[in-house]
């Protein structure tokens, strides 16, 4: 009896791992790597001297639509071989300083990054000094297609974790910038990017959302991309890549724990199937003392 329900317990949990991959498989994708491609021909033997120079970082891209998306389209950044889970990087920040407007000078957990001018910066740290800073514009059709950058934050960290009342100062002003600025007049809780920015990742690749296009895009729509390469990834042979998708009643794309769910989920269904066929060809009486080993062997010990 038992077996008989681990064997329904495990079909139903190989259905609805064969129903994530399937739903998985209805996100649509565009994927673009531009890292080097975006790097004229006669600098590539010296990328970072490239992107530490002064001169023009605009590159432009074309994207082809392989299938109808409907909005809205998530627009997102992917970075490789970047470690934000580094110990050091996760603790260089204030989420007092963050949070209240009269912790401005708590700075102590920020260093390198805690002070420019003898005076504290807000906000303070390497996470948000290194502040992804590459810009995408879109059109089609010659006409330009609108990114939402609004919502696109978790509503608990907009409302908790970063102050309303907390404005930026004497950021990236030191002699070295590490990414983006921020608008001085507009509190934190309202800098969408940063927000986003500063939620670290587990893993050495990531994406993180940049906006959203709120209209539906047609197969065969050509979306000419215009970005400022201005991200520095080129110092830890890092990667960098637009990504455009769609997401299912499941959420994004992710092949990698539907299969898992598959390979695990069929291998205690093959289990569970041999064990209700040893069940049903020589069953074995619950409660039977004569199993016990003191009853098999009543002469040890």
């Amino acid at each position: 009896m038992y077996a008989q329900y681990f064997l329904t317990y495990r079909s139903f949990a190989f259905c609805a791992s064969l129903t994530k991959v399937v739903s998985f498989h209805q996100v649509v994708e565009i994927i673009d790597r531009y890292e080097t491609d975006c790097v004229p021909l006669d600098s590539r033997n010296d990328k970072v001297g490239f992107i530490q120079s002064p001169q023009d970082k605009t590159c432009h891209r074309n994207l082809t639509v392989p299938k109808r998306m409907k909005r809205p389209i998530y627009v997102y950044y992917q970075l490789d071989n970047f470690y934000q889970n580094h110990r050091r990087y996760v603790k260089s920040r204030s989420d007092q300083q963050l949070r209240n407007p009269g912790d401005e000078g708590d700075t102590s957990a920020c260093e390198p990054e805690d002070t420019a001018h003898g005076m504290p910066i807000v906000p303070c740290g390497l996470i948000a000094w290194s502040l992804f800073n590459d810009t995408y514009n879109f059109t089609r059709n010659d006409q330009l297609v609108t990114i939402n950058k609004t919502g696109i934050s978790w509503k608990s960290d907009r409302d908790h974790k970063f102050g309303k009342n907390v404005y930026p100062r004497n950021f990236q002003n030191n002699t070295l910038v590490g990414g983006a600025h921020l608008v001085a007049n507009k509190s934190l809780s309202e800098q969408e990017d940063l927000i986003v920015w500063m939620r670290t990742a587990a893993l050495p690749t990531f994406r993180k959302l940049y906006g959203k296009i709120e209209v539906d895009l047609q197969a065969g729509d050509v979306i000419n991309v215009e970005l400022q390469n201005n991200y520095n990834t080129y110092s830890f042979d890092g990667k960098k890549k637009l990504v455009l998708s769609t997401t299912s009643w499941l959420g994004g794309k992710n092949d990698f724990l539907g299969i898992a769910y598959l390979v695990v989920g069929g291998l205690c269904f093959f289990l569970s199937l041999v064990f209700t066929i040893i069940y049903l060809v020589k069953p074995r009486k619950l409660g039977d003392p004569s199993y016990l080993s003191w009853n098999r062997n009543p002469g040890g010990h």
